[in-house]
């Protein structure tokens, strides 16, 4: 009963956590494509979580915060924004890219997040509103880590982003495994000679009533087994027939010439 309610506490997290997150990502476009569903849920174990990365430029320090889908700014002045710089020294944050309008696609190791309609520029671009774009490259050894500023591309008209990057497993293809003929075979091999061995020993303790050794099951034939396979294999392998063995003559018999007649005619009376 308790590991029943368990599950569907479990399951019922886990579809909020991924509700939440397809939620607070409003994707551009309208409605979100199964595919864009899946990116999203792929991405859910980096929810709630921060990434900050410092650069120096010139003579300033600015400092880069993101969230995967989800407000920098918790309070109720939020703007829906997912990615922001502030500079050293100055109270003034900018808002680099908000989670109410992203735009995602990936590959076979890589996730691309957009987060569009940040602040307008200044004096560049136009004056269009800045966007970021956020590389997630696959690393199965961190959930998320190296958050860093690759580029910043402001010298054209228009069509400007900030592009960052970091490393993180959910990037990763998930492998499927399967089992190989061979390895199958070899799985059944090792049980049938474990169940081989475990009954034969019941069987020779408990029935035959076998002490030491001799409880092992078919023990003589185990004992003479090797001496059966160097048999095998000097009958398979040889490649002269075997020749007759010789009798036994005695030391020296072959270099002894014929022995000379003895004549024993003068023992005979006369």
């Amino acid at each position: 009963m308790y590991a029943q309610l368990w599950c569907v506490c479990l399951a019922a997290c886990s579809a909020i956590t991924f509700g939440q997150l397809v939620d607070d990502c409003i994707l551009s476009g309208g409605d979100k494509s199964k595919t864009e569903q899946e990116i999203l849920q792929r991405l859910a174990p980096l929810k709630n979580k921060r990434f900050q990365t410092t650069v120096q430029l010139d003579k300033d320090t600015f400092t880069y915060t993101f969230e995967v889908c989800g407000r920098v700014d918790n309070s109720s002045k939020s703007s829906n924004e997912g990615l922001v710089q502030t500079k050293a020294g100055s109270p003034e944050t900018t808002v680099i890219g908000r989670i109410n309008d992203t735009h995602i696609i990936n590959g076979t190791d890589w996730i691309l997040l957009f987060y569009k309609s940040g602040d307008k520029y200044d004096n560049h671009c136009g004056q269009e509103p800045r966007k970021a774009m956020v590389m997630i490259s696959c690393n199965k050894d961190t959930l998320a880590n190296g958050f860093t500023v690759v580029n910043e591309e402001r010298q054209k008209l228009n069509d400007c982003f900030y592009l960052f990057e970091m490393d993180s497993s959910v990037a990763c293809p998930v492998v499927e495994y399967h089992l190989s003929v061979g390895s199958i075979l070899l799985i059944v091999f090792a049980v049938v000679v474990a169940l081989y061995i475990i009954c034969g020993f019941l069987y020779q303790r408990f029935v035959v009533g076998a002490k030491g050794m001799e409880q092992f099951p078919n023990y003589t034939f185990w004992q003479e087994f090797g001496n059966l396979v160097a048999d095998g294999c000097d009958f398979v392998c040889r490649s002269q027939p075997r020749s007759a063995e010789t009798a036994y003559r005695g030391v020296g018999d072959d270099q002894l010439g014929e022995e000379p007649e003895e004549r024993d005619d003068h023992l005979l009376p006369m």
